[in-house]
């Protein structure tokens, strides 16, 4: 049943705090990845903040008791989003985590990353050119709001002339790719990649 003290609202610069929460609580495959990673503020560099800070009218928080516990962001360009994080984005982080060595099962993965971003679904992009991302804290994941999140989203990249949309997702989140095929996308998978992507001149409302 669908918790009715919550809502979705536009996320504003004064959320930057609970994106780099949430992002950190979810990126265990949906659960809590504080154990995993030496800085707190590591997988929020990649996976959330960057929308807020250049993104942010694709940006929508959830919020439960005046908290946010949840997000869905998205860009209507990927290609554009990369190229102004290689110029805008990314020198900044790795003046962040300058010093900073490897200590926790996920640090080498993300620094890296950091340090030669890549999307890994260029071979999406001609035909699905926008992507989003969302997390919500655990206990509201399977409430029913993490679909009209989704369909916020979709609606602001359809009002923007966007006809196509990606996502990359763990491929050891079952749960994850269970939600994405039940709302319509279809599945990809290269190079040990998975992703979902869905054309929206017509698709979710």
């Amino acid at each position: 049943m669908m918790d009715t003290s919550c809502f979705i609202r536009p996320a504003i610069e004064a959320d930057i705090d609970a994106f780099f929460d949430i992002c950190l609580k979810t990126a265990n495959g949906g659960r809590d990845a504080s154990a995993l990673y030496s800085d707190p503020h590591l997988p929020g560099y990649i996976w959330s903040v960057p929308y807020l800070k250049f993104a942010k009218d694709f940006a929508f928080v959830l919020v439960q008791d005046d908290r946010p516990v949840g997000y869905v962001v998205g860009v209507p360009d990927t290609g554009r989003f990369d190229r102004d994080l290689q110029t805008n984005w990314w020198p900044f982080v790795r003046q962040q985590i300058a010093g900073l060595a490897p200590s926790r099962p996920r640090d080498a993965d993300v620094m890296e990353r950091i340090q030669n971003p890549r999307s890994g679904t260029g071979w999406l992009q001609d035909q699905y050119p926008a992507h989003l991302h969302i997390n919500i804290l655990p206990g509201l994941q399977a409430s029913g709001w993490g679909r009209r999140m989704i369909g916020t989203e979709l609606q602001a990249l359809r009002n923007h002339g966007v006809g196509g949309v990606h996502l990359g997702v763990d491929p050891n989140n079952e749960r994850a790719k269970g939600f994405y095929r039940h709302l319509g996308f279809s599945e990809f998978e290269q190079d040990g990649s998975v992703a979902f992507a869905m054309r929206i001149d017509a698709g979710l409302g």
